[in-house]
This record gives C-alpha cells, sequence and structure tokens, in this order.
C-alpha cells in the first residue's frame, strides 16, 4: 500500500469510526467559538509533544474530565493537591511540565480575556498573521508552545490554512461554510 501523502489521505483508508477519522471529519480545521474548548484544543496539542496524535485522541475524554471540563477559570486556580491529581492520573499524560504548562496558561488566558473579552477576540485580533509571526507571540504568552504546537493549535481551529488538502471533501465543506 502506498504511504499516505496527508492527513486527509491517511483518515480516507481508516475505518468509519476511527478516532483519527472522526476527529479529521467533525473538529480538525474546524472554528471554535468556545474558550474553554480552544484552550482544551490547546492543551491536547501540548500534550501530544512526543507522542503520537491518536494517543491523545484516544485519551481526550480522560484530558476533559481530568481537566474540569477544560474550564479556564478552574484550571487557573488549580492547586499543588490539584497539580498531584494530574500527575498520578492514568488516564491522561503525566507529565509534569505539561501539566504546569496548562495551569500557567489558564492563568494567561484570563489575563487575556481581561484585555480583549475573550481568548477567541485575542486570536481573532492577531488574525491573520503567518505561522512565524503566531509562533513568536505564543512563546511570548504561553509555556510549551513551539513552532509545532503552535502550528497545529492554530491549524486544528481554523486560524491558519493546511488542516485539509484542497480535494478533501471537509475542505470544501469548511470553505463552503465561510
Amino acid at each position: 500500500m502506498e504511504k499516505p501523502t496527508s492527513y486527509c489521505d491517511y483518515v480516507s483508508r481508516l475505518p468509519e469510526g476511527d478516532v483519527n477519522k472522526v476527529y479529521h471529519d467533525t473538529q480538525y480545521g474546524f472554528p471554535i467559538d468556545s474558550d474553554n474548548e480552544l484552550f482544551g484544543r490547546l492543551i491536547l496539542e501540548i500534550n501530544q509533544a512526543g507522542l503520537s496524535w491518536t494517543t491523545i485522541l484516544k485519551k481526550q475524554d480522560n484530558f476533559r474530565k481530568a481537566y474540569s471540563e477544560f474550564s479556564i477559570a478552574k484550571i487557573a486556580r488549580y492547586s499543588e493537591k490539584d497539580r498531584e491529581r494530574l500527575l498520578s492520573d492514568p488516564g491522561i499524560i503525566r507529565n509534569k511540565l505539561k501539566v504546569n504548562a496548562a495551569i500557567h496558561n489558564a492563568q494567561q488566558i484570563q489575563t487575556l480575556q481581561m484585555e480583549f473579552g475573550s481568548f477567541k477576540n485575542w486570536l481573532d485580533h492577531h488574525h491573520p498573521l503567518s505561522k512565524e509571526e503566531w509562533v513568536k507571540l505564543f512563546k511570548k504568552t504561553f509555556k510549551f508552545t513551539g513552532g509545532e504546537i503552535t502550528n497545529e493549535f492554530l491549524m486544528s481551529s481554523g486560524y491558519l490554512p493546511g488542516a485539509h488538502v484542497s480535494d478533501c471533501p471537509i475542505h470544501h465543506f469548511l470553505k463552503n461554510k465561510k
């Protein structure tokens, strides 16, 4: 079998119900309006670093539960006890740097919300930027947001192009939705 040339090509070969296919067809590249959901996507992208996206997708419900339904307000107030709980939770990625980044980033997003009204407004205020400009901004604002994490977060939430190839049916769906 020929090697897939894109994520779209890869998922087209997967059976219905596969976590990657479901994500591709219903979430990847789709705009997100909710600050908590945007933050949840950022948490997932940060936790994917060094791991397969399939691993993260299979654990996404565990992440949602462990991280208070991705509530920015709740995560920003996490205590040392919460850190310990997360670091002992086998349902998520137990990495101290990633856990600390989630808490720090929630606090940063609260600051952005005070200034811009919402995390989404902050993103919209800076849109459009090049990938390089976004990476610089994210590195200045958040923890654990290098080039690949920032790129995937912004592509997956519709801020950067490239989530789908031009002949992908989801690309056409999203293009016609605008």
